[in-house]
């Protein structure tokens, strides 16, 4: 139906502009909160808005599997949070963030392979060189624009992304008998009590909360735990549900142009060159997660009827 297919459209939009915004959020809080308490306080709020649904979930993730879901809130939320949260401390342009944060599905494919035993298709292979040529170019072209002068930093944010290919790889070989919304609710909800205590020795209720630029940077760091994690996850998979995952997965290619955009507002230089390094990026994840033709009849289908 045609309301079905616009809501979808909806989802899709919100999803890009909220994960795509999480950036330039992380940007605005860095000045009056720490990255530990960015990062912390992120992770904590979506846990709170996650505790209620995780009481009644719990129960029906198997014990055995527990450590494995542990391990996968920790890969694919606890360590990337940090890490974006720190690199754009150190002033990695936001901007960068998001282009980089789209090699994630590269990173799928290349801890696949590595450590997951997954074999890989020729195209496979094309879309990760191609991927890592962009990366490269992007890199060369620094000077031109945005900078790259703290590579260490640079570089937390490709830990990120291969921690979120670890956690993909996790879910998808030993976890995918768990039902992915209980999945995420738990394991988000077990991470409220590291960054409770993260908080704690961070002094977080000792900060002067009457400052206007303090208390907006702690809403700021909240609306990234509550809107572009909790909120965002339970849309994913509506989306999932309603239009299926190929659709779904195209997200990826919308949020780095949504940092940009963000950037671009803010004063960071953004030039084609840039741009095209993106390009060059996002057609390399498209060859790396080229989708089968049972998948592409799926997606048809639902075209079709919508």
């Amino acid at each position: 139906m045609k309301k079905d297919r616009v809501v979808s459209w909806g989802i899709f939009i919100l999803l890009c502009i909220i994960w795509g915004s999480s950036f330039i959020l992380m940007k605005a809080s860095k000045d009056e909160l720490t990255w530990a308490q960015i990062a912390s306080l992120r992770i904590f709020s979506a846990g709170v808005v996650m505790f209620p649904f995780a009481l009644f979930y719990f129960s029906r993730i198997p014990k055995k599997k527990m450590p494995l879901v542990i391990l996968s809130a920790i890969c694919g939320n606890l360590l990337p949070a940090y890490l974006f949260a720190g690199a754009i401390a150190k002033n990695i342009d936001s901007s960068l963030a998001g282009i980089l944060n789209s090699l994630t599905p590269i990173f799928v494919v290349v801890t696949g392979v590595l450590f997951f035993r997954s074999k890989i298709e020729g195209r496979k292979i094309i879309g990760v060189i191609v991927g890592f040529a962009g990366l490269t170019l992007l890199s060369l072209a620094a000077k031109k624009g945005i900078s790259l002068d703290n590579l260490e930093y640079t570089l937390w944010i490709l830990l990120a992304t291969i921690s979120y290919g670890f956690n993909i790889n996790i879910v998808g070989h030993y976890l995918k008998d768990i039902d992915p919304v209980h999945l995420a609710v738990v394991s988000i909800t077990c991470m409220m009590i590291p960054t409770g205590i993260i908080l704690w020795q961070q002094n977080f209720l000792q900060i002067p909360f009457s400052d206007d630029d303090t208390l907006l940077a702690v809403i700021n760091s909240i609306m990234l735990g509550v809107a572009g994690t909790a909120i965002a996850t339970a849309l994913f998979y509506v989306l999932v549900k309603k239009a299926g995952g190929l659709f779904a997965s195209l997200v990826t290619y919308g949020i780095p142009f949504i940092a940009l955009t963000w950037g671009f507002i803010f004063g960071e230089e953004i030039t084609l060159l840039q741009i095209s390094c993106l390009g060059i990026i996002l057609f390399g994840v498209y060859l790396a997660n080229m989708p089968r033709k049972q998948e592409i009849e799926t997606s048809a289908e639902f075209e079709s009827k919508v």
